[in-house]
């Protein structure tokens, strides 16, 4: 089984999102909704993980994420949707350019281009 990372980015009063990552590339994520008996998920995997992958995710999730959040939940219901990803949307500046110039800051770059 591969060793499991959860980076949280955003949290709300009932709410949690997560990029999952294993062996240090990104494989999906899970957004995790608290109700006052229920934790509910929406996980997103590649459709390359097998079924008993899925379930040791799912568990991994449970055990790390919804169990230290609310111990005494009645129910953690888990719709997975597998497939790939196709892009990030945003209404900021696009992802990459801001990757970019973050290197270009780091290699010492004049922020031009060639």
């Amino acid at each position: 089984m591969p060793d499991y990372n959860f980076e949280r980015e955003c949290r709300t009063p009932h709410s949690e999102c997560y990029v999952i990552e294993a062996d240090d590339d990104e494989i999906g994520r899970v957004d995790i909704h608290y109700t006052p008996t229920a934790a509910y998920a929406t996980l997103c995997v590649p459709d390359t993980l097998s079924e008993d992958d899925v379930q040791a995710l799912i568990s991994e999730i449970d055990e790390r994420l919804v169990m230290s959040n609310d111990p005494y939940r009645e129910d953690f219901v888990v719709t997975v949707w597998a497939g790939r990803e196709t892009g990030v949307y945003s209404e900021e500046e696009p992802f990459e350019e801001e990757e970019e110039e973050e290197e270009e800051e780091e290699s010492g770059g004049n922020g031009y281009r060639d």
